[in-house]
């Protein structure tokens, strides 16, 4: 039997789709004001129903919405750690951290995003291997597996067989500065992570700056522009690469956040997902562009949580454009996707089309 603590962040991942780009503090509250709903509980069940070894677990769970409301279901042995209030801090992770670990557990799960990662970091350094379950609307630090699933099976071969354990960078993520559009990130700290680099994503890299790689961006947005159709809502994704786009057309552009362009004039900018979806229901012809996460080669579900499974069912695979510079893509070997909805997810499996140059493509497998 092996001892596993979870702690599950309430709150974290819930500014994603109405655009707030992260939960830290109080803004939370107006997450919720704006209709946002609880993401953790879906991933941490995602996550518990595909474990295979139930049997030879024990849960130590926070309480409450924490931990014990996912797992009373779930048909695993819980038993209870901590207390919390009725509204649940940063503190109360720490906290609980720190109790688990005094339990003896084998393997600490949290379920959050980097916020909740330095929280981790803080409160047991290096004292306990950690999975981290990637529910936030920021996860940049390298500490993350790929998505629940894959979560499940770090989980079951943790259990089958002795795992070694490596130490992945925790960053810290300015989200004052991230809002204001800029992106500011240094190292926090390390966690120690199952090594099974197949399931646990990289971390976040730039697309790199410099004379080849700025021609490259120019050449992608020279093509891209060339071939913009009239009467298409375009929705233009975070990043560098397709500000270049915007940048070439003398359009204002949101550098980390959604835009929509339409016969060449922007029609809306920094969108959240209802915002996204009152332009679709008034112009139905739409296509997305998109760039991969430097060194994680994620298309959705990191970054651009505004593109929700509902946004990506309506605009459909077949509207989706992917671009990067050739320099991005000579690091990754697949691109991914985890929306929050595997079905969705599964819908983009297979090889696609990326254009990394004028009339330049690269064909690469998209994983879930």
């Amino acid at each position: 039997m092996k001892k596993i603590g979870l702690i599950i962040n309430p709150i974290a991942g819930m500014g994603g789709s109405v655009g707030l780009k992260g939960t830290d503090g109080e803004i939370y509250k107006e997450a919720i004001k704006m209709g946002a709903t609880p993401v953790t509980p879906i991933r941490a069940n995602e996550l518990l129903s595909n474990v295979k070894n139930k049997d030879n677990i024990t849960l130590l769970v926070a309480p409450g919405k924490m931990g014990a409301n996912v797992v009373k279901d779930i048909g695993m042995d819980y038993r209870i750690i901590g207390e919390t209030g009725k509204d649940t801090t940063k503190e109360d992770t720490k906290r609980i951290a720190k109790q688990l670990v005094r339990e003896s557990i084998d393997l600490l799960i949290f379920c959050g995003g980097d916020g909740t990662a330095r929280d981790i970091f803080d409160s047991i350094g290096l004292e306990k291997p950690v999975l981290a379950l990637p529910a936030g609307v920021k996860m940049f630090s390298s500490v993350f597996a790929i998505n629940p699933r894959a979560a499940a099976q770090i989980i079951d071969k943790f259990i089958e067989e002795t795992i070694e354990t490596q130490e992945k960078e925790v960053l810290d993520i300015d989200e004052e500065l991230f809002r204001k559009d800029i992106l500011q990130a240094k190292l926090y700290g390390y966690l120690k992570v199952p090594k099974i680099l197949s399931l646990i994503q990289s971390g976040k890299t730039g697309s790199g700056s410099g004379r080849t790689i700025e021609e490259n961006k120019q050449e992608i947005a020279q093509f891209i522009i060339e071939n913009m159709k009239n009467d298409i809502l375009y929705l233009l994704g975070p990043g560098t690469t397709i500000k270049a786009i915007t940048d070439n057309l003398s359009l204002p552009k949101t550098l980390l956040g959604i835009d929509a362009v339409y016969n060449k004039q922007i029609l809306g900018k920094d969108l959240n997902e209802m915002g996204i979806l009152e332009l679709i229901s008034l112009y139905p012809n739409a296509e997305i562009i998109v760039s991969p996460i430097g060194g994680q080669g994620f298309i959705f579900g990191r970054g651009n949580k505004q593109f929700t499974p509902n946004i990506l069912k309506v605009v459909g695979k077949k509207n989706i454009r992917i671009i990067a510079t050739s320099n991005k893509m000579r690091e990754l070997k697949c691109l991914r996707v985890d929306s929050g909805d595997f079905k969705v997810d599964e819908q983009f499996k297979g090889f696609t089309k990326v254009i990394i140059g004028y009339k330049e493509e690269l064909i690469i497998q998209i994983e879930c």
